[in-house]
């Protein structure tokens, strides 16, 4: 019989290549320590769980490169996109989920699947030379230990940077006589009608005063140890942004265009949008607005926007560490630890950032793995698909010395050979990419 591959994390990346390998005939022994040790983060002990936004952004195959890695995945059998269509709630051109659905769904499926074990329990250390194939997939929340353990095999300093979640509002405590419900340009997701967000509008004042108040507010106290650590630029904190200039916000998270608020005709000055969060509807997380502020700063705050006055919040936002590893310096082209080549990492503890990317990393590594219990040599995909731009990035394409985690974009794909316009040119990488793509698939040994 074939030699079990052990995967460490049961978040969005172990999760995945344990569905990978599992299809691909490879038995798997998925370790997940939630259930018998918490999180900061986590609220269950559902794998998959989503713990910052429920959106897996930009749902668009035909000019955006998260859309292509969506499409991408998809062609490969993935789990992850198999439940997150599945538990899809409206979001405009994004593809957003219901948390606890999406979870269930992915757990449901890996319980449900006779090659796969999961074994609640702690794994402290790396495992040895001749211990067989392991992929680590523990995500930013490593386990002390096991980080520790990571640094002392790697010799390399331990890289990492915070995140921040947004909060969480229950429906009916909005209110929709101040707010009104539309998409940016009335930009409609399937099955949407072009009102998916909630819109809350702020005058030249009301901005003011909110940046005032921000700037202002009780900020979580970091430990000595942690002061030096940089932000992720996507998930950088609400109040972080504001103390870049007053009128930072008003071109990110609060940029009013492409809205025209229906009770004045006009465009306000700044708008806050919500998101929808659950497939009811009766939650909606502020967009962008991750925060280290303190709960009781939080509510005071944010109950200062028009039409959130009587907010009711299911989840205040928060702040956690997260830590990722040189994988340029660390990791050969197939996701191996150089110094020890039994061990492939994957998901956010490489140096990605987002769900869609860690799943695809996951995805990438169980592909890996099974063909080399097969005794076959993995291929890896090509560069100019999403997955193979990603892979390229994390294992030798970035600067070692300057490395941070990256979302997937066109950036990391290879310049096209002929020149056209912003439109066009996304439109080229992301026709290339498919098509690239489905030559891997189809040359791939059966």
């Amino acid at each position: 019989m074939t030699q079990s591959v052990h995967i460490i994390g049961g978040g969005m990346a172990g999760s995945e290549a344990a569905w990978q390998l599992a299809q691909a005939g490879i038995p798997v022994i998925l370790h997940e320590m939630r259930g018998v040790a918490r999180t900061d983060a986590h609220a269950t002990d559902g794998l998959a769980e989503l713990v910052c936004s429920n959106s897996f952004r930009s749902d668009d195959a035909t000019a955006n490169a998260v859309g292509v890695l969506h499409e991408e995945m998809r062609r490969l059998g993935s789990l992850i996109m198999r439940e997150a269509d599945a538990a899809r709630v409206p979001a405009g051109s994004a593809l957003a989920v219901d948390r606890d659905i999406f979870s269930a769904g992915v757990t449901a499926a890996l319980e449900a699947e006779p090659l796969v074990e999961i074994r609640r329990e702690i794994v402290d250390r790396l495992p040895g030379a001749d211990d067989g194939q392991w992929i680590v997939a523990t995500g930013p929340l490593t386990h002390a230990a096991l980080a520790e353990d990571i640094a002392t095999l790697t010799g390399q300093d331990q890289l990492a940077f915070f995140d921040a979640l947004a909060p969480i509002v229950h429906f009916d405590s909005i209110d929709m006589e101040t707010a009104w419900f539309q998409s940016r340009w009335d930009k409609a997701s399937e099955g949407g009608d072009g009102r998916d967000y909630i819109n809350c509008p702020l005058d030249r004042d009301q901005y003011e005063t909110f940046i005032d108040a921000l700037l202002a507010a009780e900020k979580t106290e970091f430990k000595e140890w942690e002061a030096s650590t940089p932000y992720f630029e996507g998930c950088m904190p609400i109040e972080v942004m504001a103390s870049r200039g007053r009128e930072t916000l008003r071109f990110g998270p609060m940029k009013p265009v492409g809205l025209t608020n229906p009770a004045t005709g006009k465009r306000a000055h700044a708008v806050i949008q919500l998101r929808q969060d659950n497939a009811l509807g009766t939650l909606w997380n502020i967009v962008g607005f991750q925060t280290k502020m303190k709960h009781g700063e939080q509510v005071r705050v944010f109950r200062t926007i028009p039409g959130l006055e009587q907010a009711e919040f299911a989840r205040l936002g928060g702040l956690h560490r997260n830590t990722f590893i040189k994988s340029p310096v660390l990791l050969d082209e197939t996701l191996r630890l150089k110094a020890r080549p039994n061990i492939r990492f994957a998901g956010q503890i490489t140096g990605c950032e987002g769900y869609i990317e860690s799943a695809a990393i996951g995805l990438m590594a169980a592909r890996y793995a099974a063909a080399e219990a097969k005794g076959e040599t993995p291929q890896t995909p090509p560069v100019t698909t999403a997955h193979g731009a990603l892979l390229s990035h994390i294992t030798g394409g970035a600067e070692a010395d300057t490395f941070q985690p990256m979302n997937v974009n066109f950036g990391l794909f290879p310049m096209l050979d002929y020149a056209h316009g912003k439109k066009e040119r996304k439109a080229g990488y992301a026709r290339r990419a498919l098509e690239d793509m489905n030559a891997w698939i189809a040359a791939a040994p059966a």
